[in-house]
């Protein structure tokens, strides 16, 4: 099969936001008597604390500088929770986000900017407050849309006492996510439906949120027609932590959350100072050295046609796991050094809001904590700029992009690795240990010389010398060279 992915997305920056927590602005109209816990309230006292899509709008300009290029915007229907994953109506806008106008608004400036918008699709289950379910919470077996949902037996334990499971199918059996019956043709055709109204309204594409519960191909197959019908260059990435290429053959998904990224580039750069407190089935923890982290990226790279490889969407957190500073115990250095991996490797890489300021925080509901645009003096502003930066070399250089990738070095704690596009080739070389290294990095052929434009552009040439290129490399230290 010929695998096409959207061209915009090998180009693009993403920034995850978690809506009710990146910024509250005044210009929303909520109803007199509405009532948010103050902008800043511990996370894990749950509750709102008003960001909205206006909030959104109004810190575009700060997103667009940063080198932003793309939103992924955790789930903004309307729903009886922060995180959202419980929708009660797909087709209507959170009004505590600012409802549809506030949408309208954020789609319409983003695009002005060039930053596109992506949304979450959480189609395996809905909220007990979602419109079919309640009709069945009231009509019993005589409800019409019975075989929306997969019920066991009446009464329905939507609100199940302490030693009562839901007796219907819900997500993790969780009473409050009841599942969809995806067989049902009436349910597909709901949510075809929902996928291409706001494809329609605007948006750029659907993050999925745990699609490999849907167990049918047709359904996913048939999910992308009715995508790429309404918008050829829409983006659908699935939420799947582990290897993922049953999805990734060209018919289903463009790309996942390249989760499994994640442990390994944690893994070498953090090996020092891992926080392994943290335990996770697909995002295992334990220090690696470079040739073990070569091992794993040229793994993971070896699973999938180029077409997804740089479609991916590299992570190093989000709103499911602890941030990574947190993973990194408040290792500055080696978080900076994650952050240039991730910039500099093959896929686009995504920013979880906040990180760029230095939060720290670890799992769900501590990872979801407002943005503190109220504490500017809490923020890291060293950090910031080095975010600013790094992503601006990405921006800058092509080959960063959609260059082809090749290890050049691993040992110990030093690492190397080759991008080639055209006549362009860069090299991007580091030392995740904590005392200085020198190294020699097979290069090719002589008569080359390179330019350093990492840690700064200062003009600095190395020449390729029998093959190799020599470096010094300081504690923790990386550089980028590059080449036509």
């Amino acid at each position: 099969m010929n695998i096409q992915t959207p061209e915009w997305v090998k180009h693009a920056v993403f920034y995850q936001i978690f809506p009710d927590r990146f910024n509250p602005s005044p210009r929303t109209q909520h109803e007199r008597g509405i009532q948010f816990k103050p902008w800043g309230t511990p996370p894990e006292e749950q509750g709102y604390q008003g960001g909205d899509l206006f909030g959104i709008v109004d810190k575009l300009d700060y997103l667009k500088e940063l080198g932003i290029n793309a939103l992924y915007l955790n789930p903004i229907f309307s729903a009886a929770s922060n995180h959202r994953y419980n929708a009660y109506d797909y087709l209507e806008v959170d009004p505590l986000l600012g409802g549809e106008p506030a949408l309208r608004e954020l789609l319409d400036e983003a695009h002005k900017r060039g930053i596109r918008v992506v949304l979450d699709g959480v189609f395996n289950h809905c909220g007990r407050g979602f419109w079919a379910f309640h009709h069945i919470l009231e009509n019993g077996s005589d409800s019409p849309y019975m075989d929306w949902f997969t019920i066991q037996d009446f009464p329905l334990h939507a609100y199940p006492e302490e030693d009562q499971e839901p007796n219907y199918a819900a997500w993790w059996n969780h009473p409050s996510l009841p599942k969809f019956n995806t067989d049902n043709p009436g349910v597909r055709d709901y949510i075809f439906k929902v996928a291409r109204h706001w494809l329609d309204f605007g948006i750029d594409g659907w993050r999925l949120d745990v699609p490999e519960e849907i167990k049918d191909d047709s359904f996913w197959r048939e999910f992308r027609r009715v995508v790429k019908r309404a918008n050829p260059e829409a983006y659908i990435v699935g939420e799947i932590w582990h290897e993922a290429r049953h999805w990734l053959q060209g018919d289903m998904f463009d790309a996942v959350m390249n989760y499994q990224l994640t442990g390994p580039v944690l893994n070498f750069f953090g090996a020092d100072s891992l926080n392994l407190t943290w335990k996770h089935v697909d995002i295992v923890l334990e220090p690696t050295g470079a040739e073990g982290f070569r091992k794993s990226i040229e793994t993971l790279y070896a699973l999938y046609d180029w077409e997804i490889n740089y479609a991916q969407m590299n992570m190093l957190d989000s709103h499911d796991m602890p941030r990574a500073l947190w993973l990194v115990n408040n290792d500055e250095a080696a978080l900076r050094q994650i952050v240039l991996c991730q910039m500099t490797l093959p896929g686009a890489p995504c920013v979880y809001y906040g990180d760029e300021v230095g939060l720290s925080a670890g799992t769900d509901p501590y990872c979801r904590e407002a943005f503190p645009w109220h504490k500017p003096e809490s923020w890291n502003y060293g950090l910031s700029e080095f975010y600013h930066s790094v992503i601006a070399l990405r921006h800058a250089h092509p080959v960063l992009r959609t260059g082809d990738f090749e290890f050049l070095h691993a040992e110990g704690q030093t690492a190397a690795y080759r991008r080639r596009l055209d006549s362009q080739e860069a090299v991007v070389a580091f030392n995740a240990g904590k005392t200085p290294q020198d190294i020699r990095i097979q290069a090719g052929a002589p008569a080359r010389s390179f330019a350093q434009v990492w840690p700064s552009d200062n003009g600095e040439r190395f020449d390729v010398q029998n093959g190799e290129i020599r470096l010094s490399l300081p504690a923790q230290g990386s550089v980028v060279l590059l080449r036509g």
